[in-house]
């Protein structure tokens, strides 16, 4: 099969997971990843497809490998690095998930999503301090809310350290 006929195939399956139709699109990616065992493309949305259907344990192997090979778009690496992050975290592995997450942070350093995990994983290892203190400056620097931004000044200054009374 052609890489024309493969991204062809690739986008098929993403548009019927998309669409509502999970099985049907792993099926489809199974057999791609058979025939293209190293398109980071084909092991993203393989992994992508298993996180939908709530098989996150199968998910990781694509995950990983997709993020190891060449290839991938920057916007497919992001989610790459968002969705085995967030996987980890659901598996327990939540070491995995920080160290994922932290260098998705460092690589994208403008996605709040990846911070929001971070924050999330971060809790899970009783890190609250540093979880705190992302969602803060995260709430402060996003947020649209008009008493938010009045506040945003001194939020990002308390998410610096907390347990200042100031």
């Amino acid at each position: 099969m052609s890489t024309q006929n493969k991204d062809k195939l690739v986008a098929e399956a993403a548009r019927l997971r998309a669409e509502g139709h999970p099985e049907r699109a792993r099926e489809r990616l199974l057999a791609l990843t058979a025939e293209f065992p190293d398109a980071a493309d084909v092991a993203y949305q393989t992994a992508w497809v298993h996180d939908v259907l709530g098989l996150e344990t199968e998910a990781v192997p694509y995950y990983e490998r997709c993020l190891q090979l060449p290839g991938l778009t920057v916007e497919d690496r992001r989610g790459a690095m968002l969705g085995l992050g967030s996987t980890y975290r659901v598996l327990g592995r939540y070491g995995q998930a920080v160290e994922t997450l932290r260098a998705g942070v460092a690589e994208f350093p403008d996605d709040g999503a990846l911070r929001s995990f971070l924050a999330m994983a971060l809790y899970n290892i009783g890190e609250h301090h540093e979880a705190m203190e992302i969602l803060l400056r995260l709430v402060a620097t996003t947020s649209t809310d008009p008493y938010v931004a009045r506040y945003r000044r001194a939020i990002e200054l308390y998410a610096g350290d907390l347990d200042e009374s100031m």
